[in-house]
């Protein structure tokens, strides 16, 4: 690591102020802060440091998401060789030689065969993302003469795991930079940006390009014509009937089924949610609340059931809760530190508000039978004003109890 260090330093020299690669600082800043901490320190009077700052808090996240990624990279396989035992042979001809000269096989009882194909699948994604996302990120850090911050780290694992295996990867590329750009450098950077990166992403590549994200054919990779539509999608027009028939809910749990490649395993997005809360780096309390928001209003509709003709009223919560991206969302997106509330009593009245909505999305509107995603950037936007009144409700309270107090 000396060695490390020393290459860095002699570089650095090349990025300093007065030099013709000034403006490039943050580009090596970053390598640098990426394998040490900042050799600065600050100057004034002594005060209290957190021990958990933003590369640490980053890279926690990232921790907490391996579950999930790891479900990605096995289900988006098993899927796809599962479409091929049934006949449809649409696997593209650089995959098929790659996992040939390996002799692994397209079984979907394998695990490795299952891998393999799943990571030709996955890391093509997540590359385009990083590549994309991070060249944005460098660009405006170099404008803007600042240090490029950590904030990226997270986003860019998060898009990956919120696409379809069958994304383009020139629509992922567009999708990656309005994200970076439009949800969250036009309001100043990270920590400034009031919509979650990852789901405006998402958002734009849904409203954009509705035919690739939308519909039966998309959720399983390199077998056009295989009917992967997600169960959310069969429910709504077959009604309740059709999971006796298709899957069960340990299966559904554990992420055996179609979907965005790392939202498709509660269990995946349980061991994240632990991570998160047992290093306290996500609210327990916006956690709790979109469960008892969701649970609410499922009960309510359940009790409507009879009198209402959609199958999705009829669905039990147990089901809601490991179908979709209800898990990944509740636990990764809508804990989001920068653009969720940040007062506690905020955070009950953000969370509930997301577990309202998403499920009214999901079960009213059956043309679009997933809610969580709107629904966190709904409540993104308000969540400044929810902070606002509460703060505002507390000066109240404290001036009153202040008045009492000097009579």
């Amino acid at each position: 690591m000396r060695i490390l260090r020393k290459l860095l330093d002699k570089h650095g020299e090349l990025f300093a102020k007065g030099t013709k690669l000034e403006k490039l600082y943050p580009m090596h800043e970053a390598l640098d802060t990426f394998f040490y901490t900042p050799g600065k320190v600050t100057k004034g009077p002594s005060h209290v440091r957190d021990a958990l700052d933003l590369k640490r808090m980053m890279i926690l996240v990232v921790v907490a998401l391996i579950p999930c990624a790891f479900m990605a990279i096995y289900n988006t396989g098993y899927q796809a060789n599962l479409a091929l035992a049934s006949g449809y042979h649409a696997i593209a001809g650089w995959r098929a030689a790659i996992i040939e000269s390996f002799g692994i096989g397209f079984s979907p009882e394998s695990f490795w065969a299952c891998f393999a194909h799943g990571a030709l699948v996955f890391f093509p994604v997540v590359f385009v993302v990083f590549a994309v996302g991070g060249t944005c990120e460098a660009v405006f850090a170099i404008v803007r003469k600042h240090e490029i911050n950590e904030g990226f780290l997270v986003t860019g694992a998060l898009i990956p795991l919120i696409m379809p295996p069958t994304v383009p990867l020139f629509e992922l590329a567009l999708g990656t930079a309005f994200g970076v750009i439009i949800g969250k450098e036009i309001f100043g950077g990270t920590g400034m940006n009031i919509l979650n990166p990852a789901l405006t992403a998402r958002a734009f590549l849904f409203f954009a390009y509705p035919q690739h994200f939308s519909g039966d054919f998309i959720w399983v990779a390199d077998a056009d014509g295989y009917s992967g539509a997600t169960w959310l999608a069969k429910l709504a027009v077959d009604g309740k009937a059709v999971l006796m028939e298709g899957i069960t809910w340990k299966d559904a749990f554990l992420g055996f089924i179609p979907g965005s490649m790392g939202e498709t395993s509660t269990l995946a997005c349980s061991l994240g949610a632990a991570i998160l809360l047992l290093t306290q780096v996500a609210s327990w309390r916006t956690m709790l609340s979109v469960f008892v928001g969701s649970t609410g209003v499922i009960l309510l509709f359940n009790l409507l059931a009879p009198y209402v003709d959609n199958p999705l009223f009829d669905l039990p919560i147990y089901w809601h809760f490991v179908l979709g991206g209800w898990a990944f969302g509740a636990v990764f997106m809508a804990t989001d530190p920068v653009s969720s509330a940040f007062t506690s009593t905020g955070k009950y009245l953000y969370g509930l508000g997301i577990g309202v909505l998403s499920m009214l999305i999901r079960v009213v509107n059956p043309a679009f039978p997933e809610g969580i995603m709107l629904a966190i950037l709904f409540m993104n936007v308000f969540a400044a004003f929810i902070d606002h009144f509460v703060v505002r409700a507390n000066i109240k309270r404290r001036k009153m109890r202040n008045a009492a107090t000097q009579v």
